[in-house]
């Protein structure tokens, strides 16, 4: 992708640059981690212990309470997706060790949600063998391609999206072996765990009325952008794409919604909105919105497409 310049209507190319150490890359990343993933920093250089001996380059904690995990390349490197895998693995085995650790950053009182593990791979390249391995060992792993620019630009892009939450999956023991070779040719065994969260859960004992209601909302939110996915969670249903815009928590005769919205900057505030900074919810998002008929919804539809416009699309 070009970047170009515009100067008194002259468009200058911007040359790409780089990091001098993936440390400086991971530094950065660590400093600026809510603004680009949307994730709280728990650990740099997280150990896993002697017997694993390995070193997790960013361990953190994602706006659903979903451990997280990030792994750097300064170049294209398959090793990056072993080093992943073996890490997802790990945690699964270790949730203890995480909710240590994020007790020890963040305080007590954070549930970790497992129904989800989040493994970022960054990196500056990938090649035609590493996004085919992904794609076929289906593993959580969400690959992101980075781009620096000698004008001080930083665009990361995700190049490969997750389908499945590694949650669904039993990960067997690599024994040693390449992981990645394992995780394809074991891919058919793979079995669904029970525990997952689904919409059809949240459904259950609400009046019909809330239930055609909620399947207007549901519409509006999705036909957004094809990119929108539904992720529920065992409080809310999340609609995201690099992060959470809209939540929405369904209860007998209402639907709440969470929007990523400053609510001094709505103006006027509606009568069925609030301003929940300061009030523990489910849900991500400081705006919350009542709805119980399509009356409310229809006069307040457009801060959902707000919150959307507001995480950048």
């Amino acid at each position: 992708m070009a970047i170009f310049e515009i100067e008194k209507g002259k468009a200058k190319r911007v040359r790409l640059s780089d990091f001098k150490l993936e440390k400086d890359l991971q530094k950065l990343v660590e400093n600026n981690l809510e603004t680009i993933f949307n994730c709280r920093f728990i650990a740099t250089e997280f150990s896993t212990g002697s017997i694993h001996s390995g070193r997790i380059d960013t361990l953190a904690i994602s706006e659903d309470n979903n451990p997280v995990i990030i792994e750097y390349k300064k170049v294209a490197s398959s090793d990056l997706l072993n080093q992943s895998l073996y890490y997802l693995h790990w945690i699964k085995d270790h949730k203890g060790d995480f909710q240590v650790a994020t007790n020890k950053s963040l305080g007590e009182g954070i549930e970790v949600d497992w129904s989800d593990i989040r493994v970022i791979c960054l990196a500056p390249e990938y090649k035609k063998y590493d996004l085919h391995a992904v794609q076929v060992m289906g593993a959580n792993i969400e690959l992101w391609q980075y781009k620096t620019y000698e004008n001080g630009i930083l665009n990361i892009e995700e190049v490969y999206k997750r389908t499945e939450p590694a949650s669904n999956q039993n990960i067997e023991d690599y024994n040693g072996k390449n992981p990645i070779m394992v995780e394809a040719g074991r891919k058919a065994a793979l079995t669904r765990k029970t525990g997952n969260y689904t919409v059809e859960e949240h459904l259950e004992n609400i009046d019909d009325h809330i239930h055609d209601l909620f399947n207007t909302v549901r519409d509006y939110i999705t036909t957004i952008d094809s990119t929108i996915e539904e992720s529920p969670k065992k409080k809310y249903i999340a609609y995201k794409t690099s992060q959470n815009f809209a939540c929405i928590q369904i209860t007998k005769n209402k639907l709440t919604l969470f929007l990523k919205l400053n609510p001094e900057e709505v103006d006027p505030m509606p009568t069925q909105g609030r301003d929940v900074r300061e009030i523990g919810h489910f849900g991500t998002g400081e705006f919350e919105l009542t709805i119980k008929n399509m009356s409310d919804f229809e006069e307040t539809k457009h801060y959902i497409n707000e919150s959307y416009k507001n995480i950048g699309g």
